[in-house]
């Protein structure tokens, strides 16, 4: 977000699919709460991070591919929500053309 919010003068930045599944995903996740497999979704990732939080640890690689796999499922079926709700700028195939290949992220 840093690279949107505190770009100086006309920087332009790009980000790849994946860094905007795993940041979008992110927001929603720590922002959103309701009912339903999405919010279950959510809650998974919170009490993992909170757990490594807690843990004063780095999360392992299982951890990591793990959040990775909920993050890219919780977009496609975040925005699979949108279309159906009429949401003309919902693109659930945004993950699915993400490679996986960004670095790892807490």
């Amino acid at each position: 977000m840093d690279k949107v919010l505190f770009a100086g003068g006309d920087d332009v930045h790009q980000i790849g699919r994946d860094e905007f599944v795993w940041y979008v995903e992110q927001e929603r996740g720590r922002n959103l709460h309701g009912e339903g497999p999405i919010f279950a979704l959510y809650e998974t990732v919170r009490a993992l991070e909170d757990t490594i939080r807690e843990e004063r640890r780095y999360p392992t690689p299982q951890e990591q591919a793990l959040v990775r796999g909920i993050r890219r499922r919780t977009f496609v079926m975040f925005e699979e929500q949108l279309q159906r709700a009429g949401d003309p700028g919902a693109d659930p195939t945004v993950a699915s053309a993400a490679t996986g290949g960004d670095a790892e992220r807490s």
